[in-house]
Protein backbone atom coordinates (compact mmCIF):
# COMPACT_ATOMS: atom_id res chain seq x y z
CA UNK A 1 0.00 0.00 0.00
CA UNK A 2 1.35 3.41 -0.95
CA UNK A 3 2.44 5.74 1.82
CA UNK A 4 4.53 8.81 2.45
CA UNK A 5 8.23 8.30 3.15
CA UNK A 6 9.22 11.42 5.09
CA UNK A 7 8.26 14.83 6.38
CA UNK A 8 10.25 16.59 3.71
CA UNK A 9 9.58 20.27 4.33
CA UNK A 10 7.67 22.67 6.56
CA UNK A 11 6.05 26.00 5.74
CA UNK A 12 5.60 28.62 8.45
CA UNK A 13 4.18 32.15 8.49
CA UNK A 14 6.07 34.78 10.49
CA UNK A 15 5.74 38.44 11.41
CA UNK A 16 9.40 39.30 12.14
CA UNK A 17 11.53 38.28 9.17
CA UNK A 18 14.76 39.84 10.45
CA UNK A 19 14.50 38.10 13.82
CA UNK A 20 13.88 34.75 12.15
CA UNK A 21 16.91 35.09 9.88
CA UNK A 22 19.12 35.82 12.88
CA UNK A 23 17.63 33.07 15.02
CA UNK A 24 17.77 30.40 12.31
CA UNK A 25 21.39 31.03 11.36
CA UNK A 26 23.14 32.28 14.50
CA UNK A 27 21.29 30.24 17.11
CA UNK A 28 20.31 27.02 15.32
CA UNK A 29 22.90 26.93 12.53
CA UNK A 30 20.60 26.61 9.52
CA UNK A 31 21.67 28.03 6.17
CA UNK A 32 19.73 31.04 4.92
CA UNK A 33 18.73 30.87 1.26
CA UNK A 34 17.33 34.25 0.24
CA UNK A 35 16.40 34.32 -3.44
CA UNK A 36 15.14 37.89 -3.39
CA UNK A 37 11.44 37.03 -3.05
CA UNK A 38 9.46 39.66 -1.17
CA UNK A 39 7.14 37.22 0.55
CA UNK A 40 9.45 34.37 1.62
CA UNK A 41 12.90 33.01 2.23
CA UNK A 42 14.19 29.50 2.75
CA UNK A 43 16.16 27.62 5.39
CA UNK A 44 18.42 24.68 4.56
CA UNK A 45 19.50 21.75 6.74
CA UNK A 46 21.21 19.72 4.01
CA UNK A 47 21.64 19.71 0.23
CA UNK A 48 17.91 19.98 -0.46
CA UNK A 49 16.84 23.34 -1.83
CA UNK A 50 15.16 23.90 1.52
CA UNK A 51 13.60 22.15 4.47
CA UNK A 52 11.74 25.18 5.87
CA UNK A 53 9.97 27.86 3.84
CA UNK A 54 9.45 31.03 5.87
CA UNK A 55 6.59 33.18 4.59
CA UNK A 56 6.32 36.84 5.52
CA UNK A 57 2.59 36.48 6.14
CA UNK A 58 2.18 37.26 9.83
CA UNK A 59 0.53 34.13 11.23
CA UNK A 60 3.43 33.15 13.49
CA UNK A 61 2.24 29.59 13.07
CA UNK A 62 2.55 26.56 10.86
CA UNK A 63 1.07 26.81 7.35
CA UNK A 64 1.76 23.41 5.80
CA UNK A 65 3.70 20.16 6.05
CA UNK A 66 5.24 18.57 2.94
CA UNK A 67 4.94 14.77 2.81
CA UNK A 68 7.14 12.99 0.26
CA UNK A 69 6.33 9.89 -1.76
CA UNK A 70 9.02 7.93 -3.57
CA UNK A 71 8.18 8.78 -7.18
CA UNK A 72 5.58 9.33 -9.87
CA UNK A 73 3.99 5.88 -9.59
CA UNK A 74 3.41 6.34 -5.86
CA UNK A 75 2.18 9.88 -6.50
CA UNK A 76 -0.48 8.55 -8.90
CA UNK A 77 -1.39 5.78 -6.45
CA UNK A 78 -1.79 8.34 -3.66
CA UNK A 79 -4.20 10.35 -5.81
CA UNK A 80 -6.29 7.23 -6.35
CA UNK A 81 -6.17 6.36 -2.64
CA UNK A 82 -7.33 9.83 -1.56
CA UNK A 83 -10.10 9.88 -4.17
CA UNK A 84 -11.35 6.45 -3.08
CA UNK A 85 -11.50 7.68 0.51
CA UNK A 86 -13.41 10.83 -0.54
CA UNK A 87 -10.67 13.08 0.83
CA UNK A 88 -10.73 16.44 -0.98
CA UNK A 89 -7.46 17.46 -2.63
CA UNK A 90 -6.20 19.83 -5.26
CA UNK A 91 -3.68 18.70 -7.87
CA UNK A 92 -1.15 21.51 -8.03
CA UNK A 93 -0.19 23.27 -11.23
CA UNK A 94 3.36 23.34 -12.55
CA UNK A 95 3.72 26.82 -11.03
CA UNK A 96 2.60 25.50 -7.62
CA UNK A 97 5.05 22.61 -7.83
CA UNK A 98 7.85 24.97 -8.88
CA UNK A 99 7.02 27.20 -5.91
CA UNK A 100 7.79 24.27 -3.60
CA UNK A 101 10.79 23.13 -5.71
CA UNK A 102 9.29 19.70 -6.42
CA UNK A 103 8.18 17.89 -9.58
CA UNK A 104 4.47 17.39 -8.76
CA UNK A 105 2.27 18.20 -5.80
CA UNK A 106 -1.14 17.49 -4.26
CA UNK A 107 -2.60 19.94 -1.76
CA UNK A 108 -5.07 18.98 0.95
CA UNK A 109 -5.83 19.92 4.56
CA UNK A 110 -5.68 17.86 7.73
CA UNK A 111 -8.55 17.88 10.29
CA UNK A 112 -6.96 20.77 12.21
CA UNK A 113 -6.72 22.97 9.12
CA UNK A 114 -2.99 22.45 8.59
CA UNK A 115 -1.98 22.19 4.96
CA UNK A 116 -0.77 18.73 3.92
CA UNK A 117 1.17 18.59 0.66
CA UNK A 118 1.99 15.29 -1.05
CA UNK A 119 4.91 15.56 -3.46
CA UNK A 120 7.77 13.76 -5.12
CA UNK A 121 11.06 14.80 -6.65
CA UNK A 122 12.42 17.55 -4.38
CA UNK A 123 15.15 19.75 -5.82
CA UNK A 124 18.54 18.69 -4.46
CA UNK A 125 21.26 21.28 -4.95
CA UNK A 126 24.35 19.12 -5.31
CA UNK A 127 26.08 22.10 -6.95
CA UNK A 128 25.57 24.09 -3.74
CA UNK A 129 26.53 21.99 -0.70
CA UNK A 130 24.93 22.89 2.61
CA UNK A 131 26.83 25.65 4.42
CA UNK A 132 25.71 26.22 8.04
CA UNK A 133 24.84 29.65 9.34
CA UNK A 134 27.31 29.20 12.21
CA UNK A 135 30.16 26.71 12.69
CA UNK A 136 28.99 23.15 13.33
CA UNK A 137 30.95 20.10 14.46
CA UNK A 138 28.71 17.88 12.35
CA UNK A 139 25.54 18.16 10.30
CA UNK A 140 21.81 18.11 10.80
CA UNK A 141 20.37 14.60 10.78
CA UNK A 142 17.98 14.38 7.84
CA UNK A 143 18.48 11.75 5.11
CA UNK A 144 15.84 9.02 5.04
CA UNK A 145 14.35 10.42 8.25
CA UNK A 146 13.31 13.70 6.64
CA UNK A 147 13.48 17.21 8.03
CA UNK A 148 12.56 16.48 11.64
CA UNK A 149 9.22 16.29 13.41
CA UNK A 150 6.32 18.59 14.19
CA UNK A 151 4.05 18.47 17.23
CA UNK A 152 0.71 20.07 16.40
CA UNK A 153 -2.68 20.54 18.01
CA UNK A 154 -5.59 18.41 16.82
CA UNK A 155 -9.08 19.07 18.25
CA UNK A 156 -10.21 15.60 17.10
CA UNK A 157 -7.51 13.01 17.75
CA UNK A 158 -9.40 10.15 16.07
CA UNK A 159 -9.97 12.17 12.92
CA UNK A 160 -6.29 13.08 12.84
CA UNK A 161 -5.32 9.45 13.30
CA UNK A 162 -7.53 8.36 10.41
CA UNK A 163 -6.15 11.12 8.18
CA UNK A 164 -2.46 10.41 8.79
CA UNK A 165 -3.02 6.65 8.66
CA UNK A 166 -4.48 7.16 5.19
CA UNK A 167 -1.25 8.90 4.20
CA UNK A 168 0.64 5.82 5.33
CA UNK A 169 1.89 6.80 8.80
CA UNK A 170 1.71 4.42 11.76
CA UNK A 171 1.64 4.95 15.51
CA UNK A 172 -0.43 5.32 18.66
CA UNK A 173 -0.61 7.09 22.01
CA UNK A 174 2.89 6.88 23.49
CA UNK A 175 2.88 9.48 26.26
CA UNK A 176 0.33 10.32 28.96
CA UNK A 177 1.00 13.37 31.11
CA UNK A 178 -1.01 14.43 34.14
CA UNK A 179 -0.84 17.59 36.26
CA UNK A 180 1.37 19.11 37.60
CA UNK A 181 3.56 18.31 34.57
CA UNK A 182 0.77 19.54 32.26
CA UNK A 183 -2.11 21.96 32.88
CA UNK A 184 -4.62 19.18 32.19
CA UNK A 185 -4.52 15.43 31.51
CA UNK A 186 -2.83 15.11 28.12
CA UNK A 187 -2.30 12.22 25.74
CA UNK A 188 0.22 12.48 22.91
CA UNK A 189 -0.14 10.38 19.78
CA UNK A 190 3.04 9.83 17.76
CA UNK A 191 3.17 8.63 14.14
CA UNK A 192 6.11 7.61 11.96
CA UNK A 193 6.75 6.74 8.33
CA UNK A 194 10.48 5.90 8.34
CA UNK A 195 13.34 5.25 10.76
CA UNK A 196 12.76 8.55 12.58
CA UNK A 197 10.89 7.67 15.77
CA UNK A 198 8.09 10.06 14.82
CA UNK A 199 7.49 12.65 12.12
CA UNK A 200 4.28 14.09 13.54
CA UNK A 201 2.51 13.99 16.88
CA UNK A 202 -0.36 15.80 18.54
CA UNK A 203 -1.89 16.44 21.90
CA UNK A 204 -5.41 15.57 22.98
CA UNK A 205 -6.95 17.75 24.15
CA UNK A 206 -5.02 20.66 22.60
CA UNK A 207 -2.76 22.50 25.05
CA UNK A 208 -1.60 25.41 22.86
CA UNK A 209 -3.49 28.23 21.13
CA UNK A 210 -1.40 27.78 17.98
CA UNK A 211 -1.66 24.99 15.43
CA UNK A 212 1.97 24.09 16.11
CA UNK A 213 3.42 23.39 19.52
CA UNK A 214 6.98 22.77 18.39
CA UNK A 215 9.26 21.80 15.53
CA UNK A 216 12.15 19.46 16.25
CA UNK A 217 15.48 19.62 14.40
CA UNK A 218 18.19 17.06 15.08
CA UNK A 219 21.96 17.40 15.13
CA UNK A 220 24.17 14.41 14.39
CA UNK A 221 26.77 15.60 16.91
CA UNK A 222 25.83 16.30 20.54
CA UNK A 223 28.47 19.05 20.63
CA UNK A 224 26.31 21.14 18.29
CA UNK A 225 23.36 20.69 20.64
CA UNK A 226 25.52 21.92 23.51
CA UNK A 227 26.66 24.95 21.54
CA UNK A 228 23.05 25.86 20.73
CA UNK A 229 22.12 25.48 24.38
CA UNK A 230 24.88 27.92 25.33
CA UNK A 231 23.80 30.45 22.69
CA UNK A 232 20.17 30.31 23.85
CA UNK A 233 21.23 31.01 27.41
CA UNK A 234 23.69 33.75 26.45
CA UNK A 235 21.03 35.54 24.42
CA UNK A 236 18.46 35.07 27.18
CA UNK A 237 16.01 33.33 24.88
CA UNK A 238 13.04 31.93 26.80
CA UNK A 239 13.43 28.25 27.62
CA UNK A 240 10.24 26.20 27.29
CA UNK A 241 11.68 22.87 28.46
CA UNK A 242 15.06 22.30 30.04
CA UNK A 243 17.68 19.86 28.77
CA UNK A 244 16.51 16.27 29.16
CA UNK A 245 15.96 12.90 27.49
CA UNK A 246 12.61 11.68 26.17
CA UNK A 247 11.51 8.15 27.04
CA UNK A 248 10.08 7.36 23.62
CA UNK A 249 12.73 8.60 21.18
CA UNK A 250 15.75 8.60 23.55
CA UNK A 251 16.54 12.12 22.36
CA UNK A 252 18.68 14.51 24.38
CA UNK A 253 17.04 17.85 23.72
CA UNK A 254 15.82 21.19 24.98
CA UNK A 255 13.06 23.58 23.87
CA UNK A 256 13.24 27.35 23.49
CA UNK A 257 10.90 29.94 22.04
CA UNK A 258 11.60 31.10 18.50
CA UNK A 259 10.69 34.60 17.25
CA UNK A 260 7.12 33.46 16.50
CA UNK A 261 6.46 32.50 20.11
CA UNK A 262 6.22 28.73 19.71
CA UNK A 263 8.95 26.23 20.57
CA UNK A 264 11.87 24.85 18.63
CA UNK A 265 13.19 21.56 19.99
CA UNK A 266 16.87 20.99 19.26
CA UNK A 267 18.13 17.48 19.89
CA UNK A 268 20.79 14.84 19.39
CA UNK A 269 20.27 11.07 19.65
CA UNK A 270 21.78 9.13 22.53
CA UNK A 271 19.83 5.85 22.32
CA UNK A 272 17.89 3.53 20.05
CA UNK A 273 14.08 4.01 19.96
CA UNK A 274 11.43 1.92 18.18
CA UNK A 275 10.42 -1.01 20.39
CA UNK A 276 8.80 -3.76 18.33
CA UNK A 277 5.58 -3.49 20.32
CA UNK A 278 3.68 -0.46 21.59
CA UNK A 279 4.67 1.07 24.91
CA UNK A 280 3.56 4.23 26.69
CA UNK A 281 5.27 6.50 29.21
CA UNK A 282 4.25 8.97 31.90
CA UNK A 283 7.51 10.89 32.26
CA UNK A 284 10.82 11.48 30.56
CA UNK A 285 14.05 9.78 31.59
CA UNK A 286 15.40 12.98 33.12
CA UNK A 287 15.15 16.73 32.80
CA UNK A 288 12.72 18.47 30.45
CA UNK A 289 11.38 20.70 33.20
CA UNK A 290 8.37 22.40 31.65
CA UNK A 291 7.69 26.13 31.81
CA UNK A 292 4.33 27.75 30.96
CA UNK A 293 5.89 28.90 27.66
CA UNK A 294 5.74 25.30 26.37
CA UNK A 295 1.94 25.42 26.51
CA UNK A 296 1.74 28.84 24.87
CA UNK A 297 1.13 30.58 28.17
CA UNK A 298 2.91 33.68 29.45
Amino acid sequence: MVGVTELGYIGIGVSDVAAWKTYATEVVGMELLDEGLEDRFFLRLDNNHHRIAVHNSGEDDILYLGWRVAGRADFQAMKEKLAAADVPFHEGSKAEADERHVLEILKLTDPAGIGAEIYYGPEVMMHRPFHPGRPLHGRFKTGSGGAGHAIVTQPDSEAAYRFYSLLGLEGSVEVKIAPPLAPIDVELTFMHCNDRQHSIAWTAPPVSPKKINHLMLEYENVLDLGASHDIVQQRQITMAMSLGVHSNDRMLSFYSLNPSGWSTELGAPIGQPHPSQTEHYRSDIFGHQVTPAFFGQS
